[in-house]
């Protein structure tokens, strides 16, 4: 009887040990996110699983989740860091003046059936950000389905502190299991 009473005891020590471990790593360093919407097709599809990292800054052109205004999480596509210059002129990203091939939306521009430009022409100063740069402990994010993604033109900056981390694997559906590169 008190083999059997000593063994429960360490089994449970063993759960509570195990669920404090996983509450740990979800909160500290991953978690999962689904993604819900359209807003950064092609790239990422509406119920696609991540892994999300919540170690390190977000560098340029990174995956983040964030904490929206709304009071939802979004999925967007870092584009511009504290102190920067955004411009897009004629469907081209200009970050401080220098201008950048956005890789990872070749194949959607390619795939327009209009002939039209993904992204419209703007300044940093006519979104919703409404300055010449991107604010101190700020990033500005944008969809890849740049035609259909309420992003910082809409919304304005992001906060680093509302950044809950990076993502770049998708593991579910599993045949769709990949890494998002840039």
């Amino acid at each position: 009887m008190v083999k059997k009473k000593n063994e429960m005891y360490e089994w449970i020590k063993a759960l509570i040990g195990a669920l404090a471990i996983a509450v740990i790593i979800r909160s500290f360093f991953f978690t999962p996110i689904v993604v819900d919407g359209a807003s950064m097709n092609p790239t990422l599809r509406d119920q696609d699983r991540m892994i999300v990292t919540k170690i390190g800054e977000p560098k340029r052109f990174d995956i983040v989740v964030f904490h929206a205004p709304e009071g939802k999480d979004y999925i967007k596509r870092v584009i511009g860091l504290p102190g920067d210059r955004i411009v897009y002129k004629n469907d081209v990203l200009y970050i401080n003046g220098k201008a950048y091939n956005e890789l990872y939306l070749e194949k959607y521009k390619k795939s327009l059936k209009d002939g039209g430009t993904l992204t419209d022409s703007f300044t940093l100063k006519e979104t919703a950000v409404g300055s010449d740069t991107v604010p101190k402990d700020s990033l500005f994010v944008m969809g890849d389905n740049r035609r259909q993604s309420k992003d910082s033109r809409a919304i304005g900056a992001i906060p680093l502190k509302k950044v809950i981390g990076t993502t770049n694997v998708v593991y579910y559906p599993i045949k769709d299991f990949k890494i998002v590169n840039d």
